[in-house]
């Protein structure tokens, strides 16, 4: 039986007294995380006290009178100082520590899907800060995006392989969350063999993810839900998927019963896995895919009169930090006027913003701008996130990231 995640676990011996460095708050500090917040920031912590202890090294956070606060990974050299694992100040974090973590992680996903493939882990929210774990069937992609997470690697793939058994386990190292962490940009498939795109099944359908060069980890299930419930809106109708990536958003429509799908997207092998997913579905005479820049496609449409009873703009993430967050509203103002322009009257756009440093707020405001500049009007019908295996952390705006908005434009 796995242990408490919040107690020693059984496949090593207890740290001795001292083992475990600490990390000390400084005076008044630590009001917040005793609310619950998982991070100590770098102004928060005494970094004179903390010398010597290395990025990734697990540490014992406590108040500045020595009262333990619990046990998580240090970097000296990150905004984020500590990154809290476990409230319990002696517990021991190794495999079984490791094991219950997922285990709860998948017990909660296997509540809300029938088949293998979803997030399995999202980060803190499942109580492993910087990992992220998705589930392609029998392929697993990781990305350690921590410098503690990536020391307990070993530990972490050991627990994967003893709880699921994958045939192939990809590490994907390509994020700037690892770059800020200091931590190299490497993708490496550690177990098994992959040869291929791996299948995504979503809703009877099938779908192809590059696990190793696609973006983020091939695939968006966050985008799972918000696919399902605009899919139908253009049965029988016209419909425009701009940043289309591998299709999903499109080929869900046209399985809706869409009279035509256009899918455009900058990038050839995105497009590729679209076509052979819509090819595999039988749905090819009814989708087609080009590759062009979406501004530009939206620009040509609109000037030349076509229109679509649904389009869908759902970018790459447009603000990477808070300083973009300026340039970023812009782009949202700018893709809400391209896209509206070329919606019919009384059809819909959806419109949906990844960058977790812009706030809901702000990107409708920019998305209402963007419709008013087209001197046209319309109303919200849906405003939405990520499904259930991306889960939020009370504490933590950060992980509800994922922004949507359906609107009906007159």
């Amino acid at each position: 039986m796995l242990t408490d995640p919040d107690t020693f676990g059984t496949d090593a011996a207890p740290a001795e007294a001292g083992q475990v460095p600490s990390v000390f708050l400084k005076a008044g500090q630590d009001r917040r995380i005793s609310a619950g917040h998982p991070w100590a920031y770098s102004n928060e912590v005494s970094i004179d006290r903390a010398a010597g202890i290395e990025a990734g090294t697990l540490v014992t956070l406590r108040r500045v009178d020595g009262k333990p606060l619990g046990v998580g990974f240090f970097n000296p050299h990150t905004l984020i100082a500590v990154r809290l694992l476990s409230r319990e100040p002696h517990a021991h974090i190794d495999k079984a520590f490791l094991a219950n973590r997922l285990q709860r992680a998948l017990a909660l996903r296997e509540r809300f899907y029938t088949e293998p493939y979803y997030r399995l882990v999202h980060a803190e929210a499942d109580g492993l800060p910087g990992l992220i774990v998705d589930r392609f069937g029998s392929v697993l992609v990781v990305q350690t995006n921590a410098a503690g997470m990536e020391r307990l690697q070993p530990l972490l793939l050991d627990a994967i392989d003893s709880l699921l058994a994958p045939t192939a386990i990809v590490l994907r190292g390509d994020s700037q969350a690892r770059a800020l962490e200091g931590l190299p940009a490497e993708t490496t498939v550690a177990r098994g063999n992959l040869s291929d795109a791996v299948e995504v099944i979503e809703d009877g359908l099938v779908f192809y993810a590059d696990v190793c060069a696609g973006q983020k980890t091939g695939w968006y299930f966050d985008q799972r839900p918000n696919r399902a419930f605009v899919a139908p809106l253009a049965q029988g109708e016209r419909m425009l998927d701009v940043f289309c990536h591998t299709g999903g958003f499109a080929i869900r429509a046209a399985a809706a019963g869409a009279r035509e799908v256009i899918g455009v997207d900058s990038s050839d092998s995105a497009l590729m896995l679209a076509k052979r997913a819509a090819t595999a579905a039988g749905l090819d005479r009814r989708c087609s895919f080009a590759r062009e820049d979406a501004f530009a496609a939206l620009t040509r449409f609109a000037a030349d009169g076509t229109r679509f009873r649904l389009v869908v703009a759902d970018p790459p993430p447009f603000a990477r930090s808070r300083k973009d967050v300026p340039s970023a509203l812009k782009g949202y103002r700018k893709l809400a006027r391209l896209a509206a322009a070329v919606v019919e009257p009384g059809g819909f756009l959806f419109i949906a913003s990844c960058s977790h440093a812009v706030e809901a707020s702000a990107f409708a405001r920019e998305v209402a701008l963007g419709i008013g500049r087209t001197g046209r009007t319309g109303r919200l019908i849906r405003e939405s996130g990520a499904g259930p295996d991306h889960p939020q952390h009370l504490h933590l705006p950060e992980t509800a990231y994922l922004k949507t908005l359906l609107l009906q434009v007159d």
